[in-house]
């Protein structure tokens, strides 16, 4: 302890002593009321009010304005024990004895990210109940668990976007200390954990940041999700340090290895320094000499963020490609409307996010009615993060459905193979690693209107869907986005994970894209063709030809490529293909896998994902 380390939020400096420190430009006069005491803040250079008081962690405290008598929770509460509308507490966040000391950080090539909802991870909805779980992530191959938003939010469950106190680690999850000892047990077993954070609007319900400052929305730009935050306008300064400082603080007091940027297009900012590119900066150099990631949901899929900031874009590790589960998802269940309209779900699309990452980059956007994407052929493969299922879309697109409800067995095992194997960086969605049909609904808990509002909401979005437009007829609101829809999204874990096809096919994908020499990121080159519109072939060229791979994904019946009329399915010289490993496999739930006798028969399962490997042709 000693000198206050962020520039706004309350901290322990000494035993028996609190630093306090508020942006509030537009009052003249602030009064912190703390463990029933009242208190005067002295006004700061630059719009702070701050003073140092008697305090203890745990300690309840507020702010008061001349001719209000509301007390206000602290804008950069590192805890709301009661929730978004209650007294902010003091919070010592140095008082975790870290066991993480040699944790080396992560860098995004080579990973296996898992989306994680701690609220319904586990029927108990906590850190400390999910820590039990993650041992079996581990051995199922995740290596970064992306946890959805943490910051507190209203209500007693939700999805976490509508968080209005950035610092506050979610109450209902548990202490700030059980996130730090979360994330202390995940390194323990060797996983990284990112956060999702929301910086592009705030929630409806508990946000009192106007009432410290008008400069923290924009009137310049429109947002999706309310008013939009002020990174650029008049007096920014106050929301870009809220921002920055709150990057750093997840980093240096929760020691957590990263960022997922929600919705990134709509963080409006035409300053010299872009906020994406402040905060991933000023993260990084927190968590040095640790290694962080940061990645972005960007709906116009940009390269520009993923571009380092000597080349004019904000240094950010990746950008999510939802052209590519747009498309997977097209062939998966045959929805082709709405956002997937302009998606065939075809193998030429999964050849071109293979060998290019983003589909549109540039193209005109029928959906639209607009040009979308930037062109982005000069990024790495693994700067595309690609997904069959996140929350996002199946709640969106099925309302709530997984894939393994829709789409047929052997085609789900044929497009997980892909995505695992594939030279993105893939990403699971909580369940996905056994197949789960446990559904994730749009779930938020408000007062009654609001709470109406958003089922409005959510019935005129779903209802782009000619199929879903009269999904919720004769439902309520609380059925459709309440508590019966939240509690019916907890994950069961009751299963014994080895005796499971789904869970064991994805545990020796990601062991194969682990430690196979040439598939995943780790090939020499990558190339390939289609065969016709349900299959794709991809050959993974090696540094030395035993080292190569032939994967075809077959959605079609099964396909001799012996005599194919295309080059890739050539051996290299002196070597004939054998398969070495098909999602087809009886182990999986498959019903097998078919038959080969090379050079003259190469039999590519059909409804499956095989790989072939050389093997010296018998001398």
């Amino acid at each position: 302890m000693g000198a206050r380390v962020y520039p706004v939020g309350a901290e322990m400096v000494s035993a028996t002593e609190a630093h306090v420190r508020v942006w509030a430009p537009d009052r003249a006069a602030v009064t912190l009321v703390i463990d029933g005491r009242t208190v005067g803040l002295h006004a700061d250079a630059g719009g702070y009010h701050a003073c140092q008081v008697v305090a203890r962690p745990g300690s309840r405290y507020g702010f008061r304005f001349e001719g209000d008598d509301k007390t206000y929770p602290d804008p950069a509460s590192r805890s709301q024990p009661d929730g978004p509308h209650g007294l902010s507490a003091i919070v010592d966040t140095t008082a975790h004895a870290w066991q993480d000391a040699a944790w080396p950080g992560v860098s995004l090539p080579g990973q296996v990210l898992y989306e994680l909802h701690v609220g319904t991870f586990t029927p108990e909805g906590t850190w400390r109940a999910a820590e039990a779980h993650l041992a079996r992530l581990r051995d199922v191959g995740v290596t970064v668990i992306q946890m959805m938003p943490v910051a507190e939010f209203d209500g007693s469950f939700g999805w976490g976007y509508d968080g209005v106190q950035w610092f506050a680690p979610f109450h209902g999850y548990g202490t700030p200390a059980d996130l730090q000892h979360f994330v202390d047990a995940a390194h323990g077993v060797g996983l990284a954990v990112i956060l999702d954070v929301v910086y592009n609007h705030l929630g409806p319900s508990g946000n009192y940041l106007p009432a410290f400052s008008r400069w923290y929305n924009s009137h310049t730009y429109a947002n999706e999700w309310g008013e939009a935050l002020n990174f650029d306008g008049a007096r920014c300064e106050g929301l870009r340090e809220l921002v920055v400082s709150n990057a750093v603080y997840w980093v240096r007091e929760f020691h957590v290895d990263g960022f997922r940027i929600d919705a990134a297009q709509q963080i409006y900012d035409a300053s010299p320094e872009h906020a994406l590119a402040a905060l991933t900066r000023a993260a990084r150099d927190a968590a040095a000499p640790r290694q962080i990631i940061v990645v972005a949901e960007h709906e116009p899929q940009h390269a520009r963020l993923m571009r380092p900031a000597g080349e004019g874009g904000y240094g950010l590790d990746g950008v999510f490609n939802e052209d590519f589960h747009h498309s997977t998802r097209v062939a998966l269940t045959g929805t082709h409307e709405a956002y997937t309209s302009d998606y065939r779900g075809t193998a030429r699309e999964w050849l071109a996010a293979a060998l290019h990452g983003f589909l549109f980059q540039g193209q005109y956007y029928p959906w639209q009615r607009a040009i979308r994407g930037a062109p982005a052929l000069d990024r790495p493969a693994h700067e595309f993060i690609a997904f069959i299922e996140n929350h996002d879309q199946v709640a969106n697109a099925a309302v709530g459905r997984r894939l393994t409800g829709m789409a047929s067995p052997p085609a789900w095992r044929a497009m997980s193979a892909l995505l695992l194997l594939g030279p993105w960086t893939p990403l699971l969605f909580q369940g996905q690693e056994w197949g789960s049909s446990t559904p994730f609904a749009y779930f938020c808990d408000h007062e009654p209107g609001l709470q109406a509002a958003v089922f409005r909401g959510r019935q005129a979005f779903l209802s782009q869907f000619s199929r879903l437009s009269a999904v919720f007829e004769g439902d309520t609101a609380d059925d459709v986005v309440g508590r019966p829809a939240f509690e019916a999204c907890r994950l069961d874990h009751g299963f014994d994970p080895f005796a499971d096809p789904a869970w064991r096919m994805y545990r020796d994908l990601t062991t194969l894209r682990r430690e196979d020499a040439a598939l995943g990121q780790r090939a020499q080159r990558l190339t390939g063709s289609t065969l016709d519109e349900h299959t794709l072939l991809l050959r993974f060229i090696g540094r030395a030809a035993h080292e190569d791979r032939l994967l075809i994904v077959n959605l079609d019946r099964d396909i001799d490529i012996a005599c194919m009329p295309d080059p890739l399915v050539a051996p290299p010289e002196l070597f004939e293909w054998s398969v070495l490993w098909c999602s087809e496999d009886r182990a999986y739930g498959g019903v097998g896998i078919a038959g080969n006798c090379p050079p003259a028969k190469l039999v590519a399962t059909g409804q499956a994902t095989t790989v072939f490997r050389p093997t010296l042709v018998p001398s």
